[in-house]
């Protein structure tokens, strides 16, 4: 049995919900299963999923929308933009496999399909308590505290850091595998995540002093143009790091991809 997980590339989330089912599966459904990865990212104008994705003999998709191919075996999602194309709701409510959950009220994908998956199937998912805690600290942004988001002291942070930045198509599907038995710790500490996030280090810390040097504050705002120092993503903990009283930041940014 072949299974193709599809998860939200480029993201903690995505990644953490992946080796979630992963183990999920081998534990309440197929021991015997065989599991590849891959990323799917979104589309300008809310492109439907590529069909040639779905080549496994089951077909699963996690932190992702939904798609009405029928090869599509499972699906979890808690995204609010999970219905995309037309007929995609009317299609999903009408599935009867108990296969395929939503909920957008949840804060994570990984925590959702821990407790369906629990609560459903019997599952266990104790044993990846570290990995269920980060997953709903960091998509639900529940940091006591803008520092510890800035800071990347935290294993889970750095391993969240390196996703975020990767193009590398090999690295997250490894980084799938280890999160199903390794803890975020031994993770972040492999090559596999710390020889990529030592330049991502460096560029980190020039933006926490670009966004120092060139940020303004005013009525609860923080806002700065980055567009001509190339840069078109950072850490948008930074600004509210810098000024504890913002409630918005608004900034512009100009890099190869936008």
């Amino acid at each position: 049995m072949n299974v193709q997980v599809l998860f939200h590339d480029s993201c903690f989330d995505g990644a953490a919900s992946a080796a979630v089912f992963t183990r999920f599966y081998r534990e309440r459904v197929r021991p015997d299963a065989r599991f590849s990865y891959r990323g799917l990212s979104h589309q300008a104008g809310g492109a439907a999923i590529d069909p040639a994705v779905f080549t496994g003999d089951e077909n699963v998709i996690v932190d992702f929308r939904y798609s009405q191919d029928a090869r599509l075996t499972w699906w979890f999602d808690h995204h609010v933009s999970a219905f995309q194309q037309p007929g995609d709701e009317a299609h999903f409510r009408a599935d009867t496999s108990g296969h395929k959950f939503h909920d957008a009220h949840r804060k994570s994908c990984t925590v959702y399909l821990a407790d369906v998956a629990r609560e459903r199937f019997g599952w266990d998912p104790s044993p990846l308590k570290e990995l269920l805690h980060w997953a709903e600290i960091i998509d639900g942004a529940l940091f006591p505290n803008p520092e510890m988001a800035v800071a990347l002291e935290e294993p889970a942070l750095r391993i969240m850091t390196v996703l975020e930045a990767n193009k590398d198509p090999s690295l997250i599907p490894q980084v799938i595998e280890r999160m199903q038995t390794d803890s975020l710790a031994a993770i972040a500490a492999s090559s596999l995540i710390a020889t990529p996030l030592t330049p991502l280090l460096e560029r980190h810390r020039q933006h926490i002093e670009l966004v120092r040097a060139k940020a303004r504050y005013e009525n609860g705002v923080v806002s700065f143009d980055l567009a001509d120092e190339g840069v078109d993503s950072l850490n948008k903990f930074i600004a509210y790091a810098l000024y504890p009283e913002a409630r918005y930041t608004l900034w512009v940014g100009q890099g190869p991809s936008r």
